[in-house]
């Protein structure tokens, strides 16, 4: 099974989230799409990170009806911070029969090669690239042939926008789905 790894703090999930996972899952060769969601991006403080469970839920709420998506805590077995080289050495093992692949939006690639082992990652996943705004040139990253960019909607939506936007008691209910919006408001995060 070819599996795609959206790693991700989820902090919260949103409707982007979802489109960007569905169209992977529909529109590429990729049978599957497991979010990963991680407790520790070494590129990113804890300040207002909810707690691993709570993301992991929010993240189930939001899949549970799409059978291509699925959540994972795979990291949460991890040392962190989290690093995503360690994190598919552990997968590889634990899934022997499965092949991985990343997911990442157009903005990361120019910082993946200040990742751990990048060369590593470059020399044995292929990653699949989803557009941003800002277009970027792969040349540099891309020595391998391994980047797949795909034709994927634009997404203007972020999580700080949010969280940002719960703090100043704004209607943000669109932007994330019915069964994420009713966990955050019965639980009052982010208020």
């Amino acid at each position: 099974m070819k599996v795609g790894l959206y790693f991700g703090t989820f902090n919260p999930i949103h409707v982007g989230h979802l489109i960007i996972a569905n169209h992977f899952a529909e529109h590429s060769d990729l049978e599957e799409i497991w979010c990963v969601v991680t407790p520790q991006n070494p590129f990113k403080t804890k300040q207002s990170v909810l707690d691993n469970h709570q993301r992991l839920e929010m993240v189930y709420l939001a899949t549970k009806e799409y059978p291509k998506i699925k959540p994972s805590d795979i990291e949460f077995q991890l040392p962190q911070p989290n690093y995503t080289v360690h994190s598919l050495a552990y997968l590889e093992e634990k899934y022997p029969k499965h092949e991985f692949a990343l997911i990442m939006g157009e903005d990361n690639l120019a910082s993946l090669p200040k990742w751990k082992n990048a060369e590593v990652l470059l020399d044995r996943y292929p990653i699949y690239v989803y557009p941003r705004k800002i277009e970027q040139s792969y040349a540099a990253v891309d020595s391998k042939g391994t980047i797949i960019k795909v034709d994927a909607p634009i997404i203007e939506i972020s999580s700080s926008f949010i969280r940002k936007s719960i703090k100043s008691a704004k209607n943000i209910r669109p932007l994330l789905p019915e069964s994420v919006w009713v966990y955050l408001d019965e639980m009052n995060f982010y208020k």
